[in-house]
């Protein structure tokens, strides 16, 4: 079985017909959700890694970002919507992230769990993400970021979600997360998820993270 790294390479590589074909031999055994938990996330922030430490350039990563939004999109199962009545969420990076692959993977976990979701993709401007919070009236809000610098910005995003009528919860995920110390994260209200098992765990047992994160950013 392929391993994350391996996938990486892949990535790296621009070979996008091998790396599905190791992806779809991985589901023939595992879960979408252990897809993204176990291999494809630990694939990007590899090549995360390799991105900071000089390794490879820009061009590099975007290529490998390309070859693995292809990946997520080829074996995305999108459920058919219900009669309407399903919980709602909204998905987005704050303005200046443009990674937005983990985004992809948590919009799709929310519908493989029956929940109405409206992605609105990285860089989005908080104006306009408030404009659509107070049309859409999301019942939660799923915020992510890639690098430790922008969770100041971030921070601003949950203070002005957390104060909309109806209120939503508001989940902060993504690489930065998992490299931050948690006191530069504490900000009353939002949930903060270390890595995609927390969401499955809440998203299907409706059970809150347990770490050194809590449950407040």
């Amino acid at each position: 079985m392929i391993q994350p790294k391996q996938l990486a390479e892949l990535f790296l590589a621009g070979n996008d017909a091998e790396a599905l074909v190791q992806v779809r031999r991985f589901l023939e055994e595992h879960t979408q959700h252990e897809l993204f938990a176990r291999l494809l996330t630990p694939a990007m922030y590899h090549v995360g890694e390799l991105w900071e430490n000089n390794e490879i350039g820009v061009a590099d990563e975007h290529l490998a970002t390309a070859v693995c939004d292809f990946v997520v999109s080829a074996v995305e199962n999108r459920k058919q919507q219900g009669d309407g009545t399903e919980r709602k969420v909204m998905v987005l990076g704050p303005e200046g992230e443009d990674h937005y692959i983990g985004l992809k993977m948590v919009s799709s976990r929310f519908r493989e769990n029956g929940w109405s979701v409206k992605y609105l993709g990285p860089n989005l401007p908080l104006d306009h993400a408030l404009d659509a919070a107070k049309r859409w009236k999301p019942d939660a809000i799923a915020l992510s970021a890639a690098l430790v610098y922008r969770l100041p910005v971030i921070k601003t995003y949950i203070n002005e979600f957390l104060d909309l009528d109806p209120k939503p919860i508001v989940f902060l995920g993504g690489r930065a997360v998992s490299k931050a110390n948690p006191e530069a994260l504490r900000n009353e209200g939002a949930i903060v998820l270390e890595d995609l098992e927390q969401l499955e765990r809440w998203l299907t047992m409706g059970e809150e993270p347990q770490d050194g994160y809590g449950i407040s950013v």
